[in-house]
């Protein structure tokens, strides 16, 4: 903004399309404090900022881990199937999951084992919890074989053809060899809490 003197006095200064004439230094401050702000208001622009999901409760957290251990419960005995995604077909591992987690608690999750390790929290075998989904390398490719955690070292998988839905020792040497993280989905899920049971 370039302001000559003339004659005294300043010359008219254009601000946000008005003309302004200045007659001393007072104005002149004034005119150069509001001449950011009101090219700022003619600029400004409304972004989305994504809010940051809050945790589940602890409690909570629990109340849906128990809901997603009880519908894998039940459904051991089930035989394996490559691809099966029912109780009527069978399931192969990741198919089981994907059942448990959207049968129990409303939460659907991606079809592959591969695909479901992206989702929720990395969290480490020290630090599993009942309710955690845990992957293992199985087949010389990492994610190839998952489960879902039960607590103490165990968890409940569909293995492979021939073999039926059933509850495995995460500490044999053979899964301990195999571990390949696990991951929490009930810590930041927009899931349905388990309803109250009908009086």
């Amino acid at each position: 903004m370039l302001v000559k003197r003339k004659g005294g006095l300043l010359s008219p200064v254009a601000l946000d399309g008005h003309f302004w004439q200045c007659k001393n230094m007072m104005c002149w401050l004034v005119l150069l404090l509001l001449s950011p702000l009101a090219s700022a208001a003619d600029h400004e622009k409304t972004v989305a900022v994504e809010e940051p999901q809050p945790a589940v409760p602890l409690q909570l957290q629990k109340d849906l881990a128990g809901e997603v251990l009880l519908q894998a419960m039940s459904l051991t005995g089930i035989a394996y199937r490559f691809g099966g995604q029912s109780p009527a077909t069978g399931f192969d591992c990741s198919g089981l999951i994907r059942f448990v987690f959207l049968k129990s608690v409303g939460y659907e999750l991606p079809r592959t084992a591969a695909e479901q390790a992206r989702q929720g929290k990395a969290v480490g075998m020290g630090e599993l919890q009942a309710g955690d989904i845990v992957f293992f390398n199985t087949r010389g490719f990492r994610f190839s074989h998952s489960g879902i955690y039960l607590g103490k070292g165990k968890f409940i998988h569909a293995p492979r053809a021939g073999k039926t839905i059933g509850i495995s020792d995460m500490t044999q040497a053979y899964w301990v060899k195999r571990f390949d993280g696990a991951r929490r989905i009930l810590q930041h899920t927009k899931a349905k809490p388990p309803e109250a049971p009908a009086k």
